[in-house]
């Protein structure tokens, strides 16, 4: 059985689908938090031919359809990772290939210890494919975390890394 998150990662977890929960009420969006499967198909959305299930920290669905008993089945609008000691960059490096080859349109990985948020954008034209490319990295207190998935929608990083 693996180790619990950490107090502060959950503290993280709370604080951002708090904020995100509060702008999300009054759009069709919804947010989810882990344990939540995120089922990503590769050849159709039979159960047999699901070979890979994700449970993110947070994600963000804009689309109602996706949203099943099981979880989500397809690629949400925003996954959000926070790190803690168990994560490792080979865990990373898997979960930002598998989550853009499903094109999830946004990759936020939040790191507590330098309290900072990377975030990944999925962009069209790169090798007539997909790429998700480094977007923008928040590292500073005053910093305010936006993204155009979510218009209006700012993410003040004092309050989120506060007292940890």
């Amino acid at each position: 059985m693996s180790p619990a998150p950490t107090s502060n990662h959950k503290r993280i977890s709370l604080r951002l689908s708090g904020a995100l929960y509060n702008y999300l009420k009054a759009t069709k969006c919804e947010i989810f938090t882990a344990p939540f499967d995120v089922r990503l198909p590769r050849k159709s959305n039979d159960d047999k031919d699901i070979i890979t299930v994700l449970q993110p920290d947070l994600c963000v669905i804009c689309d109602p359809s996706k949203v099943e008993d099981k979880g989500c089945l397809g690629a949400p609008d925003i996954v959000i990772e926070i790190l803690w000691p168990s994560n490792n960059k080979k865990e990373l490096k898997y979960k930002h290939e598998v989550y853009e080859e499903a094109c999830v349109k946004e990759y936020w990985v939040v790191e507590p210890t330098e309290k900072a948020v990377q975030i990944y954008i999925l962009m069209d034209g790169w090798m007539d494919g997909k790429l998700l490319a480094s977007g923008h990295l928040y590292a500073e207190d005053k910093d305010i975390v936006t993204t155009p998935i979510l218009p209006g929608f700012s993410l003040d990083l004092e309050e989120l890394f506060r007292n940890l």
